[in-house]
């Protein structure tokens, strides 16, 4: 299997943009949490570079915190991570069958959140043979940038107010929803207005799970309804 180059330099400049500074500004923050919690630069910076998933890694830390054992830290930290089973099933589809190889058991370590959405925003513009080159480019900047942002917001935790830092964290889910907005299926800006409702209220009764009844129901909500209209709209044509 080959790659173009030209895609995969595309894919990269794409990334050195809005991307890599929005992941670069969230790893920033999870490296001052790290300092935070008295931990030691190398272990917070090792979960970037092989975790590479900031929901699972903030997931990690508070529970080490906690003297968590190790079973009930995997168990946890592998349920964040059941997110990227859709991801997958999404995108990789998109993908030329004759592209199809081992190398996507590489490839899928450095898939994000923000790579997801812009491929899904991105991808269908692109001849389908050159979208596996692009993913290719803008995921390893992405992932370039998360280990030195770690490490270097682990250093500079001393420097910035600590709510600044830390606050960085959500800089990079924001973005990712702001991404998703523009995606086309009107079913997706259903599920994000509704999450928007039910995961504040949600949480006023269950903190813990506010998050996964949000998503649970919104989605089921907002797919439902629009299989609803598209019913309606085919009756009417």
């Amino acid at each position: 299997m080959s790659l173009d180059k030209k895609t995969i330099l595309l894919g990269a400049k794409d990334a050195f943009g809005a991307p890599a500074a929005v992941l670069f500004a969230g790893m920033l923050g999870f490296g001052a949490m790290g300092q935070a919690n008295q931990l030691d630069v190398w272990l917070t910076s090792a979960t970037s570079f092989f975790m590479f998933a900031l929901p699972g890694q903030v997931v990690l830390i508070e529970m080490i915190v906690l003297g968590s054992s190790g079973v009930a830290i995997a168990f946890a930290v592998t349920l964040t991570a059941t997110r990227f089973f859709t991801m997958c099933l999404t995108l990789f589809p998109q993908f030329p069958e004759k592209q199809r190889s081992s190398f996507y058991y590489l490839l899928v370590h450095f898939m994000a959140m923000t790579s997801w959405a812009i491929a899904m925003k991105e991808f269908p513009k692109l001849a389908p043979e050159k979208r596996l080159g692009y993913f290719t480019g803008f995921a390893l900047v992405c992932w370039g940038v998360s280990t030195p942002a770690t490490a270097l917001g682990f250093m500079l935790a001393g420097q910035v107010p600590s709510y600044l830092s830390l606050g960085m964290v959500f800089i990079n889910p924001l973005f990712f929803l702001l991404t998703f907005t523009e995606v086309r299926p009107r079913a997706n800006r259903i599920a994000i207005g509704l999450g928007a409702v039910i995961g504040p209220v949600s949480y006023l009764w269950f903190p813990d799970y506010s998050l996964l009844i949000a998503g649970l129901v919104g989605g089921t909500i907002a797919y439902n309804f629009d299989k609803f209209l598209r019913s309606r709209q085919h009756a009417r044509d």
